[in-house]
């Protein structure tokens, strides 16, 4: 990993087409703004994090057949025909 001080205003170039500059620093946050074109994605790793943790726990989640069959069962009405 790269580790570079900067100050206001000053900027860090990545590759030809990328550029990072610092636009405020404040107590122990610093505001960045980033140039890079169109197709590159920039995101925020905890954005990330909390979009890939949902969906694991959606792709966990159980199927629409069983959730029916309980909804039918909480609400005491007859149980899905399964010999269709």
């Amino acid at each position: 990993m790269l580790v570079l001080t900067r100050k206001v205003g000053e900027r860090i170039l990545i590759g030809d087409d990328i550029v990072i500059t610092v636009l405020d620093s404040r107590g122990d946050g610093v505001r960045i703004g980033i140039d890079a074109p169109r197709g590159v994605k920039i995101q925020r790793e905890e954005v990330v994090k909390a979009v890939t943790e949902a969906n694991v726990e959606a792709a966990g989640a159980t199927s629409a057949a069983d959730a029916e069959a309980r909804l039918r069962a909480a609400l005491g009405g007859p149980a899905p025909r399964t010999d269709r």
